[in-house]
C-alpha cells in the first residue's frame, strides 16, 4: 500500500466582502478538499486587507464573515490550522528581513500593482510591497505547495526568487515552494462572462437570501437564438450550471444546449434551485456559527496558536541564518 503524501499545502484568501462562486469553486472548495489529503495551513489575510480597506469596522466584520464562511462550507480546525493573519505577528517581522534582501527591480516588475493602480486604487506602500509580505506569508511556515489563480502566479515566481536568492546568500535556510493552479476551475464566469469579481459587479453570492441570488441569476447574460437552434455552451450560464453537476449531468445538459426548445429562464430557473439545494445545509451551518461569535473566535485562536508553532521555528532559523538570532 502507497503511503500517503503529506505535503505542507498553504494559501490565505482576504477579508474583502461577500463570498461569490467564484471564491468558492475557484479556491475554497480546493482548499477543504486538501485536508484530506495534504497537511493544510490556511488563513484569512486581513493585513493584505489593510492596502484597499481602510475601514477598521468593515475588515473586523468581514474578517469573521470570512471565518464563518470557511468553516460553514467545511473548513475542519481538527484536520487543519485555520487562523487569522494578524494573529501570527512573526509574519511581519520575515517580511521586514526579506525587504532587506529583495530587489527594488524585483517589486517594480509586479503586474498587479500597476493593475490595481489603473483601476483607480491610491498608491501605498502596502500595495506595492504586497508581494513581500505574501512571500512572508507562505515561507514562514516551510509551505511546499501553494495553490494560485492566474492573477497570482507571478506572486508566487517572485516569492520562489526571494528564497532561491536568500539561501544562496545565508545557506539553505526557507524551502522553495511549487504553485498549484487547477485549469478547469481557475476561471469562474460571472453573469456578464467576464471572469466572476466583485470589482465588476458580476458575482453571485452564496450565502445571501433566495430573493437577492435568484435576481442575480436571471440577470445572467444570455443571447437572441432561436429557441428551435442549437444554443451556444462557451457561454456563462452553462458554464456556472455545469459547476453544480456530475459528467452524466453536465451530458444531459449538453444535450439540451444541442436540441431544440431551449429557454434560458428555465435554465436559469434550474440553476437557482441546483445552487440552492447544494448550498442548503452551509447556509444553515453558517447561519448558527453565525450566531456563536465566541466559539469562531476560540477556534482562531486555536489555530493561530498552532500557527505560532510552525512560525517561530522558521523565524528562529532565519535570524540565525542572517545573524540577528542566538541559534
Amino acid at each position: 500500500m502507497a503511503e500517503k503524501k503529506n505535503l505542507r499545502v498553504l494559501s490565505g484568501i482576504q477579508p474583502s466582502g461577500v463570498l461569490h462562486l467564484g471564491n468558492y469553486f475557484g479556491m475554497m472548495s480546493r482548499m477543504i478538499r486538501y485536508q484530506d489529503e495534504n497537511e493544510l495551513f490556511c488563513f484569512i489575510a486581513n493585513y493584505h486587507a489593510l492596502t484597499t480597506l481602510p475601514d477598521p469596522g468593515i475588515l473586523s466584520s468581514n474578517t469573521f464573515n470570512a471565518a464563518c464562511d470557511f468553516l460553514a462550507l467545511g473548513m475542519d480546525p481538527e484536520k487543519s490550522t485555520f487562523w487569522v493573519q494578524s494573529d501570527v505577528p512573526q509574519v511581519t517581522e520575515l517580511t521586514w528581513i526579506l525587504s532587506s534582501q529583495a530587489g527594488v527591480g524585483l517589486m517594480d516588475r509586479a503586474t498587479s500593482y500597476k493593475d490595481k493602480i489603473s483601476q483607480g486604487l491610491k498608491p501605498n506602500m502596502g500595495l506595492y510591497s504586497y508581494p513581500l509580505l505574501m512571500a512572508a506569508d507562505i515561507l514562514l511556515f516551510d509551505s511546499q505547495i501553494v495553490p494560485v489563480g492566474k492573477d497570482q502566479k507571478q506572486h508566487l515566481e517572485m516569492t520562489r526568487d526571494i528564497a532561491i536568492r536568500f539561501n544562496n546568500t545565508f545557506g539553505d535556510t526557507l524551502v522553495v515552494p511549487e504553485p498549484d493552479i487547477e485549469e478547469i476551475t481557475q476561471l469562474v464566469p460571472g453573469t456578464d462572462g467576464q471572469k466572476m469579481s466583485k470589482s465588476y459587479n458580476n458575482t453571485i453570492p452564496i450565502f445571501h437570501s433566495h430573493k437577492q441570488i435568484r435576481k442575480k441569476i436571471m440577470r445572467i447574460v444570455t443571447d437572441a437564438t432561436d429557441i428551435d437552434k442549437p444554443k451556444d455552451k462557451d457561454t456563462p450560464l452553462f458554464q456556472l450550471y455545469s459547476l453544480f453537476l456530475d459528467s452524466s449531468g453536465q451530458k444531459d445538459l449538453s444535450d439540451r444546449y444541442e436540441g431544440k426548445g431551449l429557454r434560458y429562464g428555465d435554465v436559469k430557473q434550474e440553476l437557482f434551485e441546483k445552487m440552492m439545494d447544494y448550498f442548503q445545509p452551509y447556509r444553515e451551518k453558517r447561519k448558527t456559527l453565525m450566531s456563536r461569535p465566541r466559539q469562531v473566535h476560540d477556534i482562531l485562536k486555536a489555530g493561530a496558536k498552532k500557527a505560532k508553532r510552525i512560525a517561530e521555528e522558521v523565524l528562529d532559523r532565519v535570524q540565525a541564518a542572517v545573524g540577528v538570532g542566538y541559534l
